[in-house]
């Protein structure tokens, strides 16, 4: 089973390059983030022809999470338990799961269950956006940790733009990073906390740093000059990264005219039970 995460920035304008993409990398199950679209806007037709199911959520032109499968889809979660979610006015509280930011979303696949999300950004260290991401990230390693104290055989899969950079060589340069979000301390201990709870990182055994990297901004030749972040991850759960056989960034995603500021991160599993 081939599981991938891609943050595309903005599916109705990369359509064509995902849909070639899939079928050229042969991905069972894509986590997509920054889908930028409502649900009524989201191209089901195009991955219907492709042989995939969708599960879309999208509220707005930001944001947009989905999981496109060719192996199952079932049991979808549109929102884990408790996700905050975002008050401009008052900055960083919980609230009700209808309103709640479309960040994440779950299904069964293949026998996995799979979440595609999308971290929030936090901005910068002193904006309301860093107290909601460490909060969001908090609610995340608590399920996380919840989901295998209940099954610890669970195959999961928490795929995604994590908006982190855990550690100093999944970045091009720490100095530069120094006083920005994605390197700070407190981002970082919470990325480690949902680690700590059990999910791994599956794609740094096969792609050890430094120079691995899964964005670079589109500004100042970043990608050609290599200057770029690994922030997009794959974290699976004991029970499934015990059956990874490989793991990959695909960097040619990110060349050439119209292509997202992110590369897909691919992981090859032997196939696990399927249930779905």
């Amino acid at each position: 089973m081939r599981l991938a995460t891609w943050n595309v920035n903005s599916i109705r304008s990369r359509l064509d390059r995902v849909a070639d993409w899939l079928d050229r990398q042969d991905i069972d199950v894509l986590a997509i983030q920054e889908t930028k679209c409502r649900d009524d806007q989201f191209p089901y037709e195009r991955f219907d022809e492709l042989g995939y199911e969708v599960a879309h959520l999208g509220i707005n032109q930001w944001n947009g999470v989905a999981i496109v499968s060719r192996v199952g889809l079932t049991d979808v979660e549109l929102a884990f338990p408790n996700q905050p979610g975002f008050d401009k006015d008052a900055g960083a509280s919980l609230i009700s799961a209808p309103v709640v930011e479309s960040r994440a979303i779950g299904a069964t696949c293949g026998g996995v269950r799979v979440w595609s999300l999308y971290v929030p950004n936090g901005r910068t260290p002193h904006d309301p956006h860093y107290a909601y991401k460490l909060e969001w990230l908090a609610a995340l390693r608590d399920n996380g940790a919840r989901w295998l104290a209940e099954d610890p055989q669970a195959k999961i899969a928490l795929m995604g733009d994590w908006n982190i950079a855990p550690t100093d060589d999944d970045v091009w340069s720490v100095e530069y990073f120094a006083d920005k979000t994605h390197t700070s301390q407190p981002e970082r201990d919470a990325f480690h906390a949902v680690v700590e709870a059990g999910y791994a990182d599956v794609m740094r055994p096969f792609a050890p740093g430094p120079g691995v990297y899964t964005y670079w901004d589109y500004t100042q030749l970043r990608f050609p000059r290599k200057e770029g972040m690994r922030i997009d991850f794959i974290l699976a759960s004991p029970a499934l990264a015990a059956t990874v056989t490989d793991a990959m960034v695909d960097r040619e995603a990110r060349k050439g005219k119209g292509a997202s500021d992110h590369a897909p991160v691919i992981a090859e599993f032997t196939d696990p039970p399927r249930h779905a």
